[in-house]
């Protein structure tokens, strides 16, 4: 991948709900390189995917939750449990925001999600996609292979109201089938409350962890997908994998990744 020039702006206020607002420059440089400026340092560039997933057990989830039914267990055992990602790359971006910025106080808590805009014809941003929670889209929309749910476009002040009854109904029919909670529609309201806004929240100070205890931030080697069907099933799942299978996908310093090739 050839190296690209790399702008990075801050957004504050008022500019950061405007799309066509340019906020201050406080980063330059290039692709595949550590950049710093301010309060950041910033590196974009191609990686070794450290995401892991047995993409066979994610499908026995969704055709659960398609048919609101019983999981049908007999159709993976955790002890063929592969990695579907491994030796698959992915174009990443990681800021790292010192804990001198003045809006990160020790015990401030944050909520961070992603927007994926791509610039129109007519001028302007038009967004396509957004995350937040990881798994949303695999477990909720498994077949939004175009983009088209209107949930990649909205905001997530608007999400519980848009869109929080049909995650609650979802969750209670699968729990309900499956056995696994005395109120399935209280139960299903509760993973709608749990998951909406779409944010992935974060205690400034505190260990980072998504975990079956506590959602506090995220770390690249926690499992996300056994943690997120564990939620929505309200049962203990595993998924045979364990951090190890992407020990070489991760580091210790800035940017933590690998990037592709090393």
């Amino acid at each position: 991948m050839g190296r690209q020039d790399l702008t990075v702006h801050a957004l504050a206020g008022a500019e950061a709900y405007d799309d066509g607002a340019t906020g201050t420059p406080v980063a330059r440089g290039r692709t595949g390189e550590e950049v710093t400026g301010g309060n950041l340092r910033v590196w974009a560039g191609r990686i070794t995917d450290p995401f892991y997933i047995d993409l066979d057990q994610l499908a026995t989830v969704n055709d659960a939750f398609k048919n609101g039914a019983r999981l049908d267990r007999s159709a993976w055992q955790p002890g063929n449990a592969k990695n579907s990602f491994a030796g698959t790359t992915v174009d990443s971006i990681v800021i790292e925001v010192s804990r001198d910025e003045p809006m990160l106080r020790d015990g401030t808590r944050i909520g961070v999600w992603a927007a994926t805009k791509l610039a129109t014809d007519a001028g302007g941003w038009r967004q396509i996609n957004r995350a937040g929670h990881p798994m949303m889209w695999p477990i909720f929309w498994p077949t939004d292979t175009d983009f088209s749910n209107p949930a990649n476009t909205r905001h997530p002040c608007e999400d519980l109201r848009a869109d929080g009854e049909e995650i609650a109904s979802t969750v209670a029919r699968v729990v309900a089938a499956n056995g696994t909670a005395p109120d399935p529609a209280a139960y299903g309201r509760s993973v709608a409350r749990e998951v909406y806004p779409d944010l992935l929240s974060y205690q400034i100070g505190t260990p980072a962890n998504y975990g079956f205890a506590a959602r506090n931030g995220r770390t690249m080697a926690d499992n996300a997908p056994e943690v997120m069907f564990s939620l929505v099933l309200n049962t203990g799942m595993t998924s045979g994998l364990t951090p190890d299978v992407t020990r070489d996908a991760r580091a210790a310093s800035f940017p933590y990744v690998v990037p592709a090739g090393r």
